[in-house]
């Protein structure tokens, strides 16, 4: 199993999807991932309507507690204890896992199930759950009650003049006291909807129209839930209670899964999340269409989705995750469109954009190690620094079973790369991770490999407290000349233990943000194993069973890699990665590896040089206010219902960020692109893209200049021996 255990999701898929969701959202994850990248499966929708009187457990699903039970006791990570306060624990994830925004439940739904956890314990010892069956069909009701209200609302004319506040996210707020407060909740929930269509220029009856097919179809979704649903919901709910990268995956999800990993990887190249009811773009894939388009970021919400180059837009606010993506997939050289909602504009009401994309099969060429040359930074014009981006740790495993010497891996690549850089003349090397997810294990470890001459890379402690040590397979060493590391915060799992492995050794710097902080390792379990002659099916767990600890013993778990140079791009770390999921292992730390470090490097210096460059740089001053006012996005939770007051605010930022990256990309001599444009300029825009993504390679590079200069490139070792 160790060429899945890097992986934050299960199998080959984990490679390229280190990301968590955030906390206190939809427990859909894990499907999320695995169809989220446009994988055919089997359909997911399905448009019927399940009766209340089915909704209740079956024996296959008792039993299926039980030995869930069994083998979080016996195998997983952390220490597993159930008791009235973890099953507690588990009712709130659960309500959370319904009802993120609080806008369904009232005060005394929560206080009555709460009230009988002191014995849930108990039954869920026994594999009982008829508790999360009875929470389940009061959802509904509910869901049903808000629903006819706000079709009720939509009769109604809406003033939007009057100074008033919607608070849009209410994941942390009060449970509703009555159904007083929640028709006041619905009340504004429906003014907000309405406005912000308004704000993207649709007219009243499209709006009208629009917005009742929008609460409809979450009634009609919620009655689509069987039992194999409430179940899966309920169990990831109580494992996440646990800790956040336990997930439950249903015979129906695990054959999902199975199919998913016979057929080719086609669709749009987006990993997808949701948040409330909206499905958030994660982030894009290296070589898929999202990322090559450069017009789909992360953060931007899926409002719609139509199909072909003149279908019509489905409304997708409220729809399940699963039936969003269902929506989203489709065949290879098939055009699918979407309308996002810009991050920037969330609470702001703004501006929709439309994306064509054209569905594609991501390729492994498409993910591999490229790279460049930057010749003569503005501080050091002699100097000539090669770059080598690293999307993801790559291993061709079906080429390698088959028996093909020349199966592509990232290592392979790269030591090819660095060859030709040399034969170029490079004077030092930056390596760049940032965005790279992870993959394999074994790729994280020879790649270190061939930046040192020998020693330990990374370590990994199981659930019995056993240590295994990963050890560089190449006696010998590639490159030996001034090397940097530049990682974002989202650099995961295998970018971490590179990172950190280059750290500690002193082989290089490693520049930019604190990494994920994704130092856990899952494994894939058949929980029917347990059940043997059985011909019921009980699905899947994927369990945390390790964590990995870096070689001077501080593990990758939760606070990542911190930077010897950092960037501060104006985000809060602590909403991002790791730090930002409830119940996640906490930082450890285990005995030293024996290893030799190289000689360092002044740091100060260094960093004092770059703090003094970036000051000036007209790149770093846009990254960072366009990351700080982002970070204020995130943070609110409110938002006006005065018409002027949204256009207005929602105006103003729309315009500080683009008439400061315009002004920043003139500076490097581009001209903006107009993406209003029809059809828009793909070619310039990805250009421009370039020349964003350049700012920090481009002051790594100039960082590795100074140390070339400081000390001629010349790298001393020396032993150092732990105890």
């Amino acid at each position: 199993m160790k060429e899945f255990a890097l992986r934050p999701v299960l199998g080959w898929l984990a490679a390229r999807l280190p990301q968590p969701c955030p906390p206190k959202r939809s427990f859909s994850l894990l499907l999320a991932l695995l169809i989220a990248l446009g994988t055919t499966l089997n359909a997911v929708a399905r448009p019927v309507d399940v009766s209340l009187a089915t909704l209740f457990p079956t024996e296959r699903q008792t039993k299926t507690a039980v030995v869930i039970n069994k083998v979080l006791e016996r195998f997983h990570y952390r220490d597993f204890q159930l008791n009235p306060a973890f099953a507690t624990d588990a009712l709130h994830h659960y309500f959370e896992a319904l009802d993120p925004n609080r806008s369904f439940f009232l005060e005394r739904d929560i206080k009555r199930f709460l009230g009988s956890a002191n014995k849930l314990d108990d039954e869920l010892i026994q594999g009982r759950v008829d508790v999360a069956f009875d929470i389940f069909r009061v959802y509904r009701m509910r869901v049903d009650n808000r629903v006819e209200f706000a079709l009720g609302q939509l009769q109604q004319n809406f003033d939007f003049q009057q100074p008033e506040q919607y608070q849009f996210d209410r994941a942390e707020a009060p449970w509703p006291q009555n159904e007083a407060e929640l028709n006041q909740l619905w009340r504004q929930r429906v003014k907000n909807d309405y406005l912000t269509l308004k704000l993207a220029d649709k007219d009243d009856a499209d709006i009208r129209k629009q917005l009742r097919k929008r609460y409809e179809g979450i009634s009609r979704r919620i009655h689509q839930f069987d039992a194999d649903d409430v179940f899966q919901t309920f169990v990831n709910a109580y494992t996440q209670s646990l800790e956040p990268h336990t997930a439950y995956m249903s015979p129906s999800t695990s054959e999902n899964f199975d199919i998913s990993m016979r057929l080719s990887l086609e669709g749009i190249g987006a990993v997808l999340r949701a948040d409330n009811e909206y499905t958030v773009i994660q982030r894009t894939i290296p070589g898929g269409p999202a990322r090559q388009s450069g017009l789909v970021q992360t953060g931007d919400k899926i409002v719609g989705v139509a199909q072909g180059v003149d279908g019509d837009f489905e409304d997708v606010i409220g729809w399940r995750l699963q039936d969003v993506v269902d929506k989203i997939r489709g065949p290879k050289g098939s055009v699918v469109r979407l309308q996002l909602l810009p991050k920037a504009g969330l609470s702001g009401g703004g501006h929709m954009r439309e994306v064509s994309l054209v569905r594609n099969e991501i390729k492994l060429e498409d993910q591999a190690a490229k790279s460049y040359v930057i010749d003569g930074p503005d501080n050091a014009r002699d100097v000539k620094i090669g770059v080598i981006e690293v999307p993801a740790f790559y291993r061709d495993f079906r080429a390698e079973s088959a028996g093909r010497k020349n199966f592509r891996s990232t290592t392979r690549d790269v030591r090819t790369l660095v060859t030709e850089l040399e034969q170029q003349g490079v004077d030092g090397i930056v390596i760049d991770l940032r965005g790279n997810g992870g993959g394999s294990l074994t790729e994280a470890t020879s790649l270190t490999g061939l930046f040192i001459k020998e020693g330990p890379v990374v370590q990994v402690k199981d659930s019995f407290g056993k240590i295994e040590v990963e050890t560089d397979p190449d006696p010998d060493a590639l490159y030996s000349g001034p090397l940097a590391v530049i990682v974002d915060r989202n650099s995961a799992s295998a970018s971490e233990i590179f990172a950190g492995a280059i750290q500690d050794y002193g082989r290089g710097i490693v520049i930019g943000e604190p990494t994920f902080g994704k130092g856990t390792v899952q494994t894939l379990i058949d929980l029917n194993r347990y059940v043997p002659g059985d011909n019921i099916d009980l699905g899947r767990l994927r369990l945390t069973m390790a964590e990995f600890f870096r070689i001077s013993g501080g593990s990758t778990q939760l606070k990542g890699v911190e930077p010897d140079i950092a960037f501060d791009l104006g985000y809060d770390s602590d909403d991002h990665g790791e730090r930002s999921l409830d119940n996640a292992l906490p930082w450890g730390t285990i005995r030293p590896a024996d290893y030799q470090t190289f000689t360092g490097v002044d740091l100060n210096w260094l960093r004092s040089r770059s703090a003094a460059r970036t000051a000036k740089d007209p790149g770093f001053q846009m990254l960072t206010h366009q990351g700080r006012m982002l970070t204020e996005i995130e943070k609110q939770n409110k938002v006006s219902l005065r018409e002027d007051e949204r256009r207005f605010e929602s105006e103003r930022r729309d315009k500080a960020l683009k008439d400061e990256r315009n002004a920043f990309l003139r500076t490097r001599g581009v001209e903006p692109v107009d993406e209003k444009a029809d059809p828009i300029d793909e070619e310039a825009l990805e250009k421009q893209q370039e020349v964003i993504d350049a700012i920090q390679v481009d002051e790594a590079a100039r960082i590795l200049a100074d140390v070339i200069k400081r000390q001629g490139g010349a790298e001393q070792r020396r032993s150092v021996m732990r105890d």
